[in-house]
């Protein structure tokens, strides 16, 4: 049986540098690791509690609930806006981070990567985006990093799943996740 590791991709750019990055660590996902990118996000309404009613949930953001979790482990993909996190990544922890303590995410092993056009390759948003998903339950795995920089010289003209560096890391980095086990509390 392999291991189900849900990729969420930050940018929702036709082109995204990130998706790509989602979709080299498929390409790459050694023996036994299945990555699934999830398609979805642009539809997810922005959370709100008067949507988020037993039973009459939106369907796109129950979707991602039940894809969530029916995945052994996240990958959260990342760009930087503006320093921080994308608000359609946010809004993908926060629904799935509901009901509280008892959310799809809450003890997910989640690793968080991305790239970004900066010097520093999104690291900000790194931060902040492992910060939100370990106060929503996740299992976040701190020491798993790949924050990439200049993403439009570096993948210009080549895709992540073929950059020596992505090609070397990318499968370290899902045999690491899929190993983590899942802890049954939050780590608030």
């Amino acid at each position: 049986m392999s291991t189900r590791i849900l990729a969420l991709v930050g940018s929702l750019r036709a082109g995204s540098y990130n998706h790509q990055l989602a979709e080299a660590a498929a390409k790459r996902a050694p023996d036994g690791i299945d990555v699934e990118i999830f398609e979805g996000l642009a539809e997810v309404p922005f959370y709100n509690e008067d949507l988020d009613r037993p039973g009459d949930v939106p369907a796109p953001a129950q979707t991602l609930r039940d894809t969530v979790q029916r995945a052994d482990a996240l990958l959260l993909v990342s760009p930087e806006y503006n320093g921080t996190i994308p608000a359609t990544l946010k809004n993908a922890i926060d629904w799935t981070s509901r009901p509280y303590q008892a959310g799809a995410i809450v003890g997910k092993p989640l690793a968080v990567i991305g790239a970004a056009g900066g010097h520093y390759g999104g690291v900000w948003a790194h931060d902040e985006t492992r910060k939100s998903a370990r106060i929503a339950g996740a299992h976040v795995l701190d020491d798993i990093k790949l924050a990439v920089p200049h993403a439009a010289e570096r993948f210009g003209t080549n895709h992540p799943a073929d950059d020596d560096e992505i090609a070397t890391a990318m499968p370290e980095i899902l045999v690491r996740l899929a190993g983590a086990q899942a802890t049954a509390e939050p780590a608030l």
